[in-house]
């Protein structure tokens, strides 16, 4: 009998550069505004510079032409702030801390200390079938303790599936996901006619599980929301500081509850579960892969800037457009400082660093067609960023990209533990899915 896999992913439904299907109310465009206003004066900021445009044919639109990315230097992964350069182990693990120190401060933001603890209910056990496989799906709600600010209510929603006749624990693979129905009347999502099995049914064929999490139960994606959610009950309703943590270490803070539930499921294997997800929840995904060292692989999908892609590359999405008030509230309130007074030379880390703080676990930088997904993700800068992080593997004994070119599309790189692939389709993960799990494979078995 397999043993079966869980993975965590994080999944999103549409482009970064298209609008939202479903728009924010006019009450929520005028509470984000008012906080992100409030965090301009909290940061003595008049004006921010604006990003440029997704939209390739407008007057300001984000650079696609390799010509004009322009010369930069990446800051050293491996070079101690006293000048030191890391030579050991040891020396890594300094390094570290001066990294999470800077994404904490600059970036992502500090997630507190004490946070408040989460209570599991199975809310409903069902037994079904995903496609032609039996399998057991488990409705979970996480209760989060809001004893001290009772007004804030939050409860994690996650569904977990593992096959019905899996004899012992079993991988799993988590997604930042959504779970249906989103709202009165919506359809479940399911994959076109004749695009193949889904995610799910490939995971399941392996002897896997999977698992959903969804991101909003945690916090919202807005900035309408931060005196809500996780970040809300923690400040008993009040405004961030600028070195609070945002939207996207919240997302990982729940993960990790998540995965505080795994440990305790005699159906999964907790040492094998993996963390995947695509747009902003590749973000999420990468952060949580960073700062979660239980995690055992990250699938991080074209996860643009804030995750992958280089900060000082400029090409497709810059540091102004993160910073604006539709984005500020995925990162910390300091983060704002480098579209106003503060340029992207200026930031101490860039996105290497942050898949370096992965190692030495897998990494997989999953891309779509600059054809079809367009040149908003910029795919060769995440691929680059890999690319810069593979010292650090190398250094803790694993084995980095192979190359520094980056392939050409459906060539993927798949002998490495920083593993990438850009694939023929637009912004999805659905084409590298096959591709991911066989990688996967070789270090669950």
């Amino acid at each position: 009998m397999k043993t079966a896999l869980f993975l965590l992913t994080l999944s999103a439904l549409a482009a970064p550069a298209q609008p939202p299907r479903f728009g924010p109310s006019p009450e929520m465009q005028a509470k984000t505004q008012a906080d992100h206003k409030h965090l301009l004066e909290l940061l003595k900021i008049e004006k921010l510079r604006p990003g440029p445009s997704g939209t390739p044919s407008a007057p300001n639109a984000a650079n696609s032409d390799e010509a004009k990315v322009g010369p930069y230097t990446l800051p050293d992964a491996l070079t101690l702030k006293n000048g030191k350069k890391v030579a050991s182990k040891k020396d890594w693990e300094a390094r570290r801390q001066e990294l999470f120190e800077d994404f904490d401060r600059e970036m992502y933001g500090r997630t507190p200390k004490v946070t408040p603890k989460v209570t599991w209910e199975v809310a409903e056990t069902l037994r079904e079938k995903k496609g032609e496989i039996a399998v057991v799906t488990k409705k979970l709600v996480g209760h989060v303790d809001n004893k001290d600010f009772p007004s804030i209510k939050v409860d994690i929603q996650l569904t977990l599936t593992t096959p019905e006749s899996a004899t012992k624990p079993v991988p799993v693979v988590m997604e930042f996901g959504f779970i249906f129905p989103t709202r009165p009347g919506a359809p479940a999502f399911a994959p076109p006619p004749g695009s193949g099995p889904s995610w799910q049914e490939q995971v399941l064929a392996k002897g896997w599980g999977y698992a959903i999490l969804s991101p909003n139960s945690i916090q919202a994606d807005n900035g309408a929301g931060l005196r809500e959610g996780i970040i809300g009950l923690v400040n008993k309703g009040e405004p961030r500081k600028v070195d609070d943590w945002g939207s996207l270490k919240a997302w990982a803070w729940g993960a990790s509850r998540a995965l505080d539930y795994f440990e305790t499921d005699k159906a999964v294997d907790a040492k094998k579960v993996a963390i995947e997800g695509l747009s902003r929840y590749g973000k999420a995904a990468l952060v949580t892969m960073a700062y979660e060292p239980r995690f055992s692989i990250g699938y991080i999908g074209s996860s643009g800037t804030g995750g992958a892609k280089l900060y000082r590359r400029i090409f497709g999405e810059q540091i102004e457009n993160v910073a604006s008030s539709g984005e500020y509230h995925w990162m910390a309130g300091n983060f704002v400082k480098y579209a106003g007074p503060l340029t992207t030379p200026d930031l101490p880390v860039d996105a290497h660093e942050i898949i370096a703080l992965c190692a030495p676990r897998p990494v997989f930088i999953s891309c779509g067609s600059p054809f079809v997904e367009g040149n908003w993700v910029d795919s060769k800068g995440q691929f680059l960023a890999g690319v810069a992080a593979g010292p650090v593997y190398t250094l803790l004994g694993k084995k980095p990209l192979p190359v520094s070119e980056q392939p050409a599309i459906g060539v993927g790189l798949l002998d490495s533990d920083i593993a990438y692939r850009q694939h023929e389709g637009g912004h999805t993960i659905g084409p590298n899915w096959p591709h991911l799990l066989t990688w996967a494979e070789r270090y669950w078995k």
